[in-house]
């Protein structure tokens, strides 16, 4: 808390992008078919390379496909293969996250399953997750906490969901002493109701585990809308509470299905206002990353199916330096004077390159 607060307002971000092999993706969706074809991971380092990323994100799977089937040995020998690629490309992977959504043995959720074998299983795969990060050289776990809570709230018991999650975090962290856990919460989808539903869930949970100081959070844009909130604001209180150590940036056209929209392409002045409170507050000074998790476009053709991805880094870097040229002396005058409107004018024109 108290480095957080002692960080400038007037401090300038120091940034690294990344993004995951799921953002290079073959179009299919729950009404129709791929529209085209598998990259194979090694390109999709190339891709990330050639575009101006320094990083990569990663589920367990993506480092070893179909990866409950195989052995130990078999597991760290495909994990180390990966390590390999991603050295020479020089690219260095931010975190690892265990995939346990797709699993038959989480229908009904994973930590917290009624099951007591299926949670079993869920935790010893998480601590797979993390030697397989070991392996490849990341620090960071993300949980997307995809199926923690319930289609009919009578069939759980809330309370005991919150500790069944915070055991599964526990166990994580008794599993590597060094290993850094970042919760990614959202509302809803694929549950009707997420236990674990925002920001401020996941940072109150955060202090009930047994090493408050290696849990922390990874803010997405588009659930946040998905919770009703802004996701700025979402950033700054978990900035407050020095929790906030990855960002998914994307965006959002209202409260539908997760739509990882490329940044910025849905509302502007939103972007515009993250990126703010990142760069005043300095953020990826300490070696946080700027991911990125959007969607290719359905209609998007093979040879133009990246675009998504440069697209987003070349908005993101174009807020940057809006941030970074925007009238301060003219926001202080017109906030003393209490006159709104005009900032909001200002705003606009400075967005726009609008002459003001």
């Amino acid at each position: 808390m108290a480095k957080a607060a002692a960080k400038a307002d007037s401090t300038k971000g120091k940034y690294r992008f990344s993004f995951g092999p799921w953002n290079i993706d073959e179009g299919s969706d729950p009404f129709g078919p791929t529209v085209r074809k598998p990259e194979a991971l090694a390109k999709k380092m190339k891709i990330c390379k050639a575009l101006g990323f320094q990083g990569m994100q990663f589920h367990d799977d993506d480092v070893v496909p179909d990866i409950d089937t195989k052995s130990a040995a078999q597991i760290e020998k495909e994990a180390k293969a990966v390590k390999r690629m991603l050295d020479a490309e020089g690219l260095i992977p931010e975190f690892v996250a265990p995939r346990l959504w797709f699993s038959p043995k989480t229908i009904d959720g994973a930590y917290t399953s009624n099951n007591p074998g299926d949670r079993k299983y869920a935790v010893e795969r998480s601590k797979v997750s993390i030697d397989i990060a070991n392996i490849v050289g990341a620090k960071s776990q993300v949980l997307w906490l995809a199926r923690e809570g319930s289609y009919i709230r009578e069939s759980k018991n809330p309370r005991v969901e919150v500790l069944q999650i915070r055991d599964a975090i526990n166990a994580m962290l008794a599993h590597d002493k060094d290993t850094i856990i970042l919760i990614e919460p959202k509302p809803n989808e694929p549950v009707d109701s997420a236990i674990i539903p925002t920001l401020g869930h996941a940072i109150a949970l955060s202090y009930i585990t047994d090493d408050p100081s290696r849990v922390g959070v990874l803010c997405e844009t588009a659930h946040s809308i998905l919770a009703g909130l802004d996701p700025s604001d979402d950033m700054a209180y978990a900035l407050a509470h020095n929790k906030l150590k990855s960002v998914h940036l994307n965006d959002q056209g209202g409260l539908k299905f997760d739509q990882d929209k490329s940044f910025g392409s849905y509302n502007l002045r939103r972007a515009f206002n993250q990126v703010r409170v990142l760069e005043e507050y300095g953020y990826g000074n300490d070696g946080e990353w700027i991911g990125l998790d959007v969607k290719t476009m359905r209609t998007q053709k093979q040879p133009v199916n990246t675009k998504h991805l440069s697209n987003s880094l070349a908005t993101f870097k174009m807020l940057v330096e809006k941030v970074r040229t925007l009238d301060r002396k003219l926001e202080e005058q017109l906030i003393k004077d209490r006159d709104y409107e005009e900032l909001d004018r200002y705003l606009i024109c400075h967005l726009t390159g609008t002459r003001y």
